[in-house]
C-alpha cells in the first residue's frame, strides 16, 4: 500500500479517520485543511451551492472535545463531508438546485443527514446538482454548471454533479449523492473517484428531494471503495420514517482480501466492445489487473439489456413527472426548458406502459440473477462509451438534444437502477485527452459488501485514487 500524502487534505477519509482516532490531527486541524484549498477549487469548479464554514468549524471543536473525552465514536467522527442539496435539514435552505427553491426551508432533518450527525461527521455546507437531479451531464442554468476538476470546459456528470467535483478536488473527503438512473456513477465515473449505489431500499430516503420513488437510491461519492463503505456503514438500514427500506442485515465495512482467488467476474463483451477505443484501454488494463490478482473472468450476458434501458425510462419519467405536476402547472418558467420539456413526455406516458414496466421487473430480475449471478460473482461493465464531453457538447436545449445526449450516457447505468441492484464505480486511469475513466461492478441485491472487498484490494493495488487533479493541469485540460 503506498504512503498517505502529507497533506491531510489529500488523505483518503479511511485515513483521516486513523489519523484523528491516533490523536496526529484534530478535527479543526482536518478542517483547516480543506478549507485552505476551497477558495482556489470552488472557483475552479463551482461545486458548492452553500459553504457553511462557520457552522463547521464549531461541529468540528465539537468533535476534538468529544473525541479527547471518549475517543471518536464512528469511523466518520470528525470528518470534513458535504452533501448533494437535495437532503433536507429543519430549518435549513435546501434548493434542490432549482430556482423555486431557491429560499425554501425544511421542515424536517433528513434521515442520511440525522445519522451522519451521530456519526460525528461534520458538514460543511450543500453541492452543486443539476436541477431537481434531472439530467446526466450535470448542467445547471439557476446556479451555473459544476466543473469538472481534471478540466472545468468538461461536464462532470449527473445529477450529482457537485459531489463528483468536490471529493475528486479533495475539498471534502466524501459526499452524499442520490442515484435514479446513474447520477452517482456517472460523476464518480467522469470525475475520477469512487461512487456506491446501494440496493434499493437499502437507505432510507425520508426527507430528501424524490425523483422517481420506485428507483431513487441514496449513497456516497468517496476517494475510495473503502472510504465509500465507511460511509455506507453509517447510512444504511431500516427507518420507520421510510416504509420501503429493507430489513436487511446490517452492513459492516470488510477488510481488503489478499487475493481475488475463487471471485468470479462477469464481462459481457458486448458491452465493450460498444465502447470507444479511448475508454476500452484502460477498461482492459482494469481486468488485466483484477485477473492477475487471482479472480477468474467468465463470459456472460445480461439478458434484455434494451429492454432494461427501456423499461427503467418509462418508469422514471412517469414517477418525475407525477411528483412534479402541480408545480409544473404554477410555476413553468422555474423550469429549464430541456427539463420541462423531458417531464412533459412523462405526463404523456399511458398508464398500461407503466404498470408493465412495474410488473416486468421481478420476472427481468429472476432472468438476471439466472442469467450473469448465478454464474458469477459480480459482473464488470463500462459506465459511459465516450469520453467525457465538454459541457458544451453535452448540453440539451431541444428534444432531439436530450435523447441524442442523456440517452447515451445512461445506457449502461440505467438497467442496474431498474432491477434495484447495487453498483460500485472504481477509477481505472485516464483517456489520451487525461480525462478520468472508470467501470462498474454490478452484484447481487444487498451484496455490497462482495463490491467493496474487490474494489479495495483493486484501488490497492491500482493506486489510481492516488492521483489528485491540479488547478494548473485542470486549466490547461480545459
Amino acid at each position: 500500500m503506498s504512503e498517505p500524502a502529507t497533506d491531510p487534505a489529500l488523505w483518503t477519509l479511511a485515513e483521516a479517520s486513523a489519523a484523528i482516532a491516533a490523536r496526529k490531527i484534530s478535527a479543526v486541524e482536518l478542517l483547516d485543511a480543506c478549507l485552505e484549498r476551497i477558495p482556489v477549487w470552488q472557483s475552479a469548479t463551482n461545486a458548492f451551492i452553500d459553504l457553511r464554514a462557520a457552522e463547521a468549524r464549531h461541529q468540528a471543536a465539537r468533535a476534538d472535545l468529544d473525541i479527547a473525552r471518549s475517543g471518536p465514536r464512528s469511523p466518520l467522527h470528525g470528518i470534513p463531508l458535504a452533501h448533494k442539496d437535495m437532503f433536507y435539514r429543519a430549518g435549513e435552505i435546501s434548493t434542490c438546485g432549482s430556482a423555486i427553491r431557491r429560499e425554501w426551508r425544511a421542515d424536517a432533518t433528513a434521515t442520511v443527514l440525522a445519522r451522519l450527525d451521530e456519526a460525528g461527521a461534520v458538514d460543511l455546507g450543500t453541492l452543486n446538482m443539476a436541477e431537481w437531479a434531472g439530467g446526466a451531464t450535470g448542467h445547471n442554468i439557476w446556479f451555473g454548471d459544476a466543473c469538472n476538476p481534471w478540466g472545468p470546459l468538461r461536464a462532470t456528470g449527473g445529477s450529482s454533479s457537485g459531489p463528483g467535483a468536490a471529493v475528486a478536488s479533495r475539498m471534502v473527503f466524501a459526499a452524499l449523492g442520490s442515484d435514479t438512473g446513474g447520477s452517482i456513477r456517472l460523476p464518480s465515473t467522469m470525475c475520477g473517484v469512487t461512487g456506491l449505489k446501494p440496493t434499493w431500499g437499502g437507505v432510507s430516503r425520508h426527507a430528501a428531494m424524490p425523483r422517481a420513488w420506485t428507483l431513487d437510491c441514496i449513497g456516497p461519492l468517496a476517494r475510495t471503495a473503502r472510504d465509500c463503505a465507511l460511509v455506507h456503514a453509517a447510512i444504511a438500514g431500516p427507518d420507520s420514517n421510510d416504509p420501503t427500506t429493507a430489513n436487511a442485515p446490517a452492513f459492516t465495512p470488510p477488510q481488503a482480501p489478499t487475493h481475488l482467488r475463487g471471485v468470479v467476474i462477469g464481462v459481457e463483451t458486448a458491452l465493450l466492445d460498444s465502447v470507444s477505443p479511448a475508454i476500452r484501454r484502460p477498461l482492459d488494463g482494469a481486468l488485466k489487473l483484477l485477473k492477475s490478482l487471482g479472480a477468474e473472468l467468465r463470459e456472460v450476458a445480461l439478458p434484455s439489456m434494451q429492454a432494461l434501458l427501456d423499461l427503467g425510462g418509462v418508469i422514471s419519467s412517469t414517477e418525475a413527472a407525477a411528483i412534479h405536476l402541480e408545480q409544473m402547472r404554477a410555476h413553468p418558467d422555474g423550469y429549464a426548458t430541456d427539463l420541462f420539456t423531458r417531464m412533459q413526455s412523462g405526463l404523456a406516458m399511458p398508464a398500461m406502459h407503466y404498470l408493465h414496466a412495474v410488473r416486468a421487473r421481478a420476472g427481468l430480475l429472476a432472468e438476471t440473477r439466472d442469467a450473469v449471478f448465478a454464474q458469477c460473482d459480480t459482473l464488470f461493465a463500462p459506465v459511459i462509451a465516450q469520453p467525457v464531453p465538454t459541457r458544451d457538447e453535452s448540453r440539451t436545449h431541444t428534444a432531439g438534444d436530450v435523447g441524442r445526449i442523456h440517452g447515451p450516457l445512461v445506457r449502461m447505468t440505467r438497467p442496474f437502477s431498474y432491477l434495484g441492484l447495487p453498483v460500485l464505480t472504481l477509477p481505472c486511469g485516464f483517456d489520451a485527452a487525461g480525462m478520468p475513466v472508470g467501470f462498474q461492478l454490478a452484484g447481487d441485491t444487498f451484496r455490497e459488501e462482495n463490491l467493496v472487498r474487490i474494489g479495495m484490494l483493486y484501488e490497492e493495488t491500482a493506486g489510481w485514487h492516488r492521483k489528485v487533479p491540479g488547478v494548473t493541469d485542470a486549466q490547461a485540460q480545459g
